[in-house]
């Protein structure tokens, strides 16, 4: 018996990184999975590999939206777990970063999951509830050089996980979020944030002195979309190694 046996689950950004691993884990534990991500090629590799199916989506619109929880209901009749993965980082400081830089991080990061909520409501009403598991950050409690865009995005997702939480209950949709720290993904091997993150420093402030594996926080995605986190809505799940305990952060 898997965890996400008979579950629908869309998952977004799903390409690489932290979505994929959810889109396999999520694969493993019995979910069908659909997919969607701006990056066709690598979408359409993963689909072929795994069988999941493969949507090409911009969160940031929404037709593309109408478009991929169509094909999950129509290709499975239903549709219980949204994770509103997709999310983009710019390491630009404050009188660096251009406004649209700044409107870029917002729009994918935050619109697009504000969107991915609103367009899920009526077929989980429809299939009798489901959980929506949101994607933010440490960042989303703390704030980093070089961050503000991102860091304000991820506040911004606990923000609407919480409002919706409270309007969806009614609904049996439940609305939590995840806050993954130092995560080893294509986003945070990009060259700028390496040209200005002292690794070493940051290594040393570690409680967990190690990046995690993506699978690890696809875990914690998991069991929010299964129905073992039946009692969990609103909620705050942080898997950061122990960052935001303070030391040395």
């Amino acid at each position: 018996m898997g965890l996400l046996d008979g579950k629908v689950a869309l998952v977004t950004g799903g390409a690489r990184g932290m979505g994929e691993a959810h889109v396999r884990l999520f694969l493993d534990e019995g979910a069908r999975v659909v997919f969607g991500d701006v990056l066709a090629d690598e979408g359409k590799a993963l689909a072929e590999e795994t069988g999941a199916l493969f949507v090409p989506q911009d969160v940031t619109d929404p037709a593309d939206w109408e478009r991929a929880v169509g094909a999950a209901v129509e290709a499975h009749g239903r549709l219980d777990v949204l994770v509103n993965n997709a999310g983009i980082l710019r390491f630009r400081r404050i009188a660096d970063m251009t406004l649209q830089e700044y409107e870029q991080v917002i729009d994918v990061n935050l619109k697009g999951t504000w969107l991915g909520v609103k367009s899920v409501i009526e077929p989980m009403k429809a299939a009798g509830g489901g959980s929506i598991v949101n994607i933010s950050s440490v960042e989303g409690f703390i704030g980093a050089e070089g961050m503000s865009a991102y860091a304000a995005s991820k506040f911004g997702v606990r923000g609407v996980t919480k409002a919706a939480a409270r309007e969806l209950a009614r609904f049996g949709i439940r609305v939590n979020s995840v806050h993954p720290g130092s995560i080893d993904t294509p986003m945070v091997r990009t060259p700028e944030v390496a040209a200005e993150v002292d690794g070493e420093a940051f290594f040393k402030s570690m409680v967990i002195k190690r990046f995690a594996r993506p699978v690890e926080v696809s875990h914690v995605v998991a069991f929010l979309a299964s129905d073992r986190a039946s009692y969990c809505t609103g909620s705050e799940f942080t898997v950061d190694g122990g960052m935001l305990t303070g030391a040395g952060y």
